[in-house]
Order: C-alpha cells, then sequence, then structure tokens
C-alpha cells in the first residue's frame, strides 16, 4: 500500500509542475524520464502512463474537478486539485486494467475524508447520467463517451459505493477515541477594572423664548419697485406706439440718403421725471495707451520706412528711374476699374427689377399649376378611398378567422395546464432538498470559522501581553556613525542649512538690483520710441491730408452716363417683360367680373397691391413710398391716404367697377413706386462716388 502511496505522490509532484500556456506536453514528457531514470522500470511505466494519461484528458478531468470544488469540495484545499484529478483519471480509464482490488488499496493509500468525498460525488448516478455526460459529449463524440467512460462506470458503480461505506467506517474508528480525548475551552472571566461611578449632571436652563417682532405693514402691500415697473412699461408702450405711427406716416431714411455735411435729426421727447434716462457719452479723439510690445512693432516699423526712404534717394541720387509714368498708369487702370464696377453696380440693379418682372409671370404661371394639380390630387383621393374600403372588407374577414383559431385553440390550454403543474411541483421538491443540504453544510462550514477565529484571539492576547519598550533617548549633536559619507549631526546640519539660507538672500538681491538696474535702462529706450514714433505720425497724418485733397477734387469732377451694352440690353428685356406683364394683369382683370357669384371686398391681385402683403413681409416701405397705409397688430392707426383710399373702395358699388378701379390705381402705384426708386438709387451711387475717397468707413456707411 505504501508502495502505490509514493506512485501517487510522485505523479501529483509532477502534474503540479506542469503550466499549459508554457509547457509542452511532450517535452514535459521527456524531462520527467529523464528525472525519473533513478527509479525502478516497474515504476517508471507506470508514472509515465499515469501522468501522460492526465495530459491528455485534461479538459474531461477538469471538468469533473472544477464541480467538485463548487459543489461539495468548498471546504478542500486547491493544493489537492492534482490529487483529484489523477484519482479521477484512474477511476475512468484504468479501473478496468488495474482491478478493483489494486484500486481499493491506492485509495486506502490516500487521505480517507478526502476520497470517501470525492468517490460519492464522482460516482454518484444523477451527475452521471446528467451534467457529466452532457459536458464530456460537447468535446467527444456521445456513442464514444457513453460505450467507453459512462456504461463502466456505471457497472462498477455498486462495488465503489461499498468501498465508501468502509472508508467512512475507517474514518469513524479513527476520529472516535480523539474526542473522548479532547479537552473543552473553559472561558475564564476578564479582569476589568471596575468603572466609576457616573455623576449627576446638573439639570439643563430651561430656553427662554423672545418675544417675537409683530409682521410688517409692508408685508400686505404691493411693493413700489413693482408701480416703477407698471410706468416704465407704460411709458415704453406709449412711445413704441408713437414710433410705429411716425414709421407708417413718413419714409425710411435708409432710402432717402443725406449728404456728407448734413447733420443728422434726433428728435427731442418729453420723458417723464420718474425714469431714469440713459446718456450716450461719444468719444473724443483719445490717443490709445500703448504696451512695450506695441511700441517696439510701431517703432521697428518706421524705422524700417525711413531706411527704404532713405535707400529710394540713393538709388534717385545714383540714376535710378523714376515711378511718375507707372502712377499715371496706375491712376488710369483704377479710373477705368470703378467705371467697370459702377456699370457692374448698375448691372445688378437692373438684374434684380429683371428677375421681380419675371417672379411677377412665374406667379401667374403657378396659379394655373395649382388648380390643374388639386383636381387631380382629388380624382387620386378618390381613387384611394375606394382601394381603403376594400382594404377594410379582408381585414374584417382575416379578423373572424383569427378569432376562430384562438378559439380552438383555447380548448387544449387545460390539458396543458395540469401537465405543467406537475412538472413544476417536481421541481420545487428537487429545489427544497437541494436547499437543505446547501444549510446543512453552511451551518459547518459557520462552525469551523468560529472555532478559527477563537484561535486567533488567543494568540493576539498572549501578543498584546508581552512587555514593550516605549521611549527612546536622542543626543542631536551625536553622529549616528552608519559610515555614510558626509554623515553628520543634527545640530551641524541646522548651521549649515541657515549659511545656505543667508547665501542664497544675498543672491536673490543683487539679481533683484539687476532686474531694477534693466527696466530703468528699457523704460528710457521705450521713451526715445514713443517720441520717434509721434514725429512720424505726424508727419504721416500731413501726407494723408494732402492725398485726401486730391481725391476729393477728383471726385468732384462730373462723369459721363455709363453706355454699357449689358445695362442697354437688360433695360430692354426690363421694358418687355413689363409690357408683357402689364397686358397679363389686364387680361385677368377683364375675365374677373365673368365669375358667378358675389365675391370679398378684395382685388385679385391682392397679393401684388403695394399696402397689404409687401408691407406686412418686409416691403412695407415700397407702400409708404407709394403712399398707401399699413395695419400692424392692431397698435397703430393708417395715415390719411390710406383711409382716403378705403373710404372711396367703401363707396364704390359692384365687382367690375372696383376691379378696374384697383387695377388703375395699382398701375398709377407702380409707376410711381419705380419712379422713385429710380432717383432713390441715382442719388446712393453720387453718394457713392462722393463718399468713395472719404476717411473710413464712417462716411461710407453714413452714405448708405
Amino acid at each position: 500500500m505504501a508502495y502505490y502511496g509514493k506512485c501517487i505522490e510522485t505523479v501529483i509532484e509532477k502534474l503540479d509542475k506542469f503550466t499549459p500556456k508554457r509547457d509542452n506536453p511532450e517535452q514535459f514528457l521527456e524531462a520527467v524520464a529523464l528525472s525519473l531514470q533513478a527509479l525502478s522500470p516497474q515504476t517508471q511505466s507506470f508514472v509515465l502512463e499515469v501522468l501522460s494519461g492526465c495530459l491528455e484528458y485534461r479538459k474531461l478531468l477538469t471538468i469533473v474537478v472544477d464541480a467538485f470544488y463548487v459543489e461539495d469540495g468548498r471546504l478542500c484545499l486547491l493544493v489537492d486539485r492534482s490529487r483529484f484529478m489523477v484519482i479521477c483519471y484512474l477511476a475512468t480509464f484504468l479501473l478496468e486494467e488495474l482491478g478493483f482490488q489494486l484500486f481499493c488499496n491506492i485509495i486506502k493509500s490516500q487521505p480517507v475524508d478526502k476520497m470517501c468525498k470525492f468517490l460519492r460525488f464522482f460516482f454518484n448516478p444523477l451527475h452521471l447520467c446528467s451534467w457529466i455526460k452532457d459536458e464530456w459529449s460537447l468535446i467527444y463524440e456521445p456513442a464514444h463517451v457513453k460505450e467507453n467512460w459512462l456504461d463502466p462506470l456505471m457497472r462498477w458503480q455498486p462495488k465503489v459505493q461499498e468501498l465508501i461505506n468502509h472508508l467512512e467506517g475507517m474514518s469513524a474508528s479513527q476520529s472516535s477515541p480523539l474526542k473522548t480525548k479532547a479537552k473543552v475551552t473553559e472561558p475564564k472571566e476578564f479582569n476589568l477594572t471596575a468603572p466609576r461611578p457616573r455623576t449627576i449632571p446638573a439639570p439643563e436652563l430651561v430656553p427662554v423664548m423672545a418675544k417675537p417682532r409683530p409682521v410688517p405693514q409692508s408685508t400686505y402691500q404691493p411693493p413700489k419697485e413693482q408701480q416703477q415697473l407698471e410706468t416704465v412699461k407704460r411709458h415704453n408702450r406709449r412711445k413704441a406706439e408713437e414710433l410705429l405711427l411716425r414709421a407708417n406716416i413718413e419714409e425710411l431714411r435708409c432710402a432717402m440718403p443725406r449728404s456728407c455735411g448734413e447733420p443728422v435729426q434726433v428728435p427731442h421727447q418729453k420723458v417723464p421725471p420718474n425714469i431714469i434716462a440713459v446718456t450716450t457719452y461719444v468719444p473724443d479723439n483719445v490717443p490709445v495707451k500703448l504696451n512695450a510690445t506695441a511700441i517696439l512693432r510701431e517703432g521697428a516699423l518706421y524705422q524700417r520706412q525711413v531706411e527704404q526712404e532713405l535707400q529710394r534717394v540713393d538709388k534717385l541720387v545714383d540714376g535710378a528711374g523714376d515711378f511718375s509714368e507707372f502712377l499715371e498708369w496706375q491712376k488710369k487702370m483704377q479710373a477705368k476699374d470703378r467705371e467697370e464696377q459702377l456699370a457692374a453696380s448698375e448691372c445688378r440693379r437692373l438684374q434684380g427689377k429683371l428677375s421681380h418682372e419675371e417672379a411677377v409671370l412665374a406667379r401667374q404661371s403657378l396659379m394655373q399649376e395649382n388648380k390643374q394639380r388639386v383636381e387631380q390630387q382629388k380624382e387620386q383621393m378618390a381613387k384611394l378611398m375606394l382601394q381603403h374600403a376594400e382594404t377594410r372588407l379582408r381585414e374584417d374577414r382575416s379578423r373572424k378567422q383569427l378569432v376562430e383559431q384562438v378559439i380552438e385553440g383555447q380548448k387544449n390550454v387545460k390539458a396543458a395546464q395540469t401537465k405543467l403543474t406537475k412538472g413544476r411541483r417536481q421541481t420545487v421538491q428537487e429545489v427544497i432538498e437541494e436547499s437543505r443540504g446547501l444549510l446543512r453544510r453552511r451551518a459547518q462550514a459557520a462552525q469551523e470559522e468560529q472555532r478559527r477565529r477563537c484561535e486567533l484571539i488567543s494568540q493576539l492576547r498572549a501578543l498584546e501581553t508581552q512587555p514593550t519598550r516605549k521611549g527612546k533617548l536622542v543626543d542631536l549633536t551625536q553622529t549616528p556613525g552608519y559610515g555614510l559619507e558626509g554623515e553628520m549631526s543634527i545640530v551641524e546640519l541646522r548651521e549649515r542649512l541657515a549659511l545656505l539660507k543667508e547665501n542664497q538672500r544675498r543672491k536673490e538681491e543683487e539679481k533683484r538690483d539687476q532686474i531694477i538696474q534693466g527696466k530703468r535702462t528699457k523704460s528710457q529706450e521705450l521713451q526715445n520710441t514713443v517720441e520717434q514714433i509721434s514725429l512720424c505720425r505726424a508727419a504721416m497724418g500731413r501726407s494723408a491730408a494732402l492725398r485726401w485733397e486730391e481725391k476729393k477734387a477728383l471726385a468732384a469732377a462730373p462723369e459721363a452716363p455709363s453706355q454699357d451694352e449689358r445695362v442697354q440690353q437688360l433695360r430692354r428685356r426690363i421694358s418687355e417683360r413689363a409690357a408683357e406683364r402689364s397686358r397679363q394683369a389686364a387680361l385677368l382683370h377683364v375675365s374677373a367680373p365673368r365669375a358667378a357669384g358675389p365675391k370679398p371686398r378684395v382685388s385679385p391681385g391682392w397679393w401684388e397691391e403695394p399696402g397689404r402683403l409687401k408691407a406686412g413681409a418686409g416691403w412695407g416701405w415700397r407702400a409708404r413710398r407709394a403712399g398707401t397705409g399699413v395695419e400692424e397688430g392692431g397698435m397703430a392707426g393708417r395715415s390719411a391716404p390710406g383711409r382716403s383710399q378705403e373710404r372711396a373702395r367703401e363707396a364704390v358699388g359692384g365687382v367690375p367697377a372696383r376691379a378696374d378701379a384697383f387695377s388703375d390705381l395699382q398701375t398709377q402705384l407702380e409707376a410711381q413706386h419705380w419712379l422713385e426708386l429710380e432717383r432713390s438709387r441715382e442719388r446712393r451711387l453720387q453718394a457713392l462716388q462722393q463718399g468713395g475717397s472719404g476717411p473710413g468707413p464712417a462716411r461710407r456707411l453714413e452714405a448708405a
């Protein structure tokens, strides 16, 4: 028995050294064979055969051992993992070859308790026929697993059960005398110091509540800020209504550009005394304070300009050519570019006018197309309604068939429910039995854990009773004597640190003096640069004033009107489109009285009426140029010309007369509108020509 125990221990030792990710099984077996040359040939063959089998069927053995550790072997050590794998291999693959008697000797040579647990788990018929069979069938063929491995195990199961019972009896006989000799731990009371008697605390003082203040009267009154806000709201609303009325009566100032010298007229209004007026300050031409970087950058710029001017003078002295001819050519080209820009702007204006005419024609054609599209959609809608009715009939038939099928299926529900209830009851019984076993094992584990904790507590108390040294004397003037380079005492270290701090402070003072001297030098250089920049700016201002006078003289000269071919062609196209639009409008107005039934008091071309839609959609300046009124949100009233026109419309009776009156009025308003727009654009172009050489973008924005 001892011989087989040594063989199994050798196999377990070699199997523990094997690492699947790092070692190759063939090379590992060769190394093991070399290390076992001192043993007998019979022992070598047995050890190598068992070891090679464990490596070959490692996946099958791992499944069984992992499940054992999860269920019955939770209290077993992981060190015995290789032992369980070897026993599992012997029982599965070598039990027929070894014989049951030799297998019993091998089992008895191992720890009895561990072998009982593992054999009871592995030879359980429920485990062999259920999950072990399923897991092994995933790796090998199910027929091979059942025929070669599971059937032999089921045949040997009764004898193995007798072996398990025999081993349990042996373990009970060995453990019974030990239990009689065990001494029960007798707990002793702790020798604790008696606590001092508690002192009776003094009674707490009863707090005296302060007299509450009465509720102020302002709580029940509305705040003054709300009244002030209401006053401000009323003032702002009245001011907005006045501005809206003025905008409806007068024309917009952006359409009537003023000359460059004309001052801006701001209407004065009376503000109530309780309204805080916001003052707008106009900034003066205050010089901007520059930082050091800006001063140096501008000084370098002027210095480069002076050097370039000196180089140019030197070249002229040496006999280089002048740029007067180039400047004259440049002026001619600039004048030509200016003429082309004016012609291009005129072309863009005429193209916009042409696109307006074409849009009116397209709108009229779109009305006809919309009517045809509406008729087509009505026909399509009727067809879709017929198709929808047919679909509803088919869906009703399918629903009736589905209801009949559901009624037939409900008849078989009761039989299925009874069968399901029986299966659930059986499952509940199995779960209850498993939970009882788990509770039993958990109680045993808790007892073992409690025993281990008691042992640890006794060891900790024994360590606490040992005396310890708490204090240690330190001499600050003594060198530790560790043999290190530069070793010194704490007092010497403090002196050295004080000397280092003194040297560092002296260096900081010297550095501070150097920085102050550098700042003074830099400030002097910046002052000299600022003086040079002021001189250069004065010179550049004088030269800019001379250039401005020259440009003003050039702009004052009258220019001939543009004779570009594109402009002439666009004007001809616009006149043709206007004539065509007037003809179509006349045809529409003539055909309007033929419609049957009364019509509302709206012109057929209401979308083209200058005072209605265009005013609401952002085109109100055209209506105001034409003299018509605009009604916005019910806040402001209409102008006098607008009210007179409405009275004229109400006084006229009959649809044909009203249509003719609208057509005449529309023609007059369109003509007046385009005339005013043409004059406004001419004034704008003249203002651009006069202000094109202005001092900056402010003059160009004012002219626009």
